[in-house]
């Protein structure tokens, strides 16, 4: 109750990818990565909190993967966390943002492939001005920018998909 329902903004879908920093897994597809015995750990972040968590879910359920690899879960509190697990070799593989693995503090660190977007809900990005808000005029401004050409660019640099 906290937000204006009719500023209600959307200017993003995010996309997951399978992310990996161990050059000796061949990623060929998503479903023989997760069922390859040399992942010993695969990363996820919270699907109770993390909406990529619940993507990489979903994307286990349709790959009929759940069950196989459930004993490999290592679950991070959010999305940065997963990605840290992986990064720092304590997990094999993980489910990331792909926007995370383009960030620029990562350049060139790992490999990766897109999951099918089929295989997951959309992960829409959207913003909403509070009511506490609804007379700064920055913050306005700040929801017009985020569905501008400049900021859809941006989107795309870093491989958000736009509406």
């Amino acid at each position: 109750g906290a937000a204006q329902k009719e500023s209600l903004v959307l200017f993003a879908y995010g996309k997951l990818v399978l992310w990996t920093t161990r050059k000796d897994l061949v990623l060929d597809s998503v479903g023989s990565v997760v069922r390859n015995a040399a992942v010993r750990k695969l990363a996820v972040a919270n699907p109770k909190t993390a909406p990529y968590g619940r993507a990489a879910l979903e994307t286990l359920e349709a790959l009929h993967a759940d069950r196989d690899v459930e004993p490999k879960l290592v679950i991070g509190d959010n999305i940065t966390q997963t990605a840290q697990f992986v990064s720092s070799g304590n997990a094999d593989a993980g489910f990331v943002a792909l926007s995370l693995v383009m960030a620029p503090n990562l350049p060139d660190k790992g490999r990766w492939l897109p999951v099918p977007e089929n295989l997951y809900k959309p992960l829409a990005e959207a913003a909403v001005l509070t009511k506490h808000g609804s007379s700064n005029a920055g913050a306005a401004a700040f929801l017009r920018f985020l569905t501008s050409p400049q900021a859809k660019a941006v989107f795309v640099r870093f491989g958000y998909n736009t509406p």
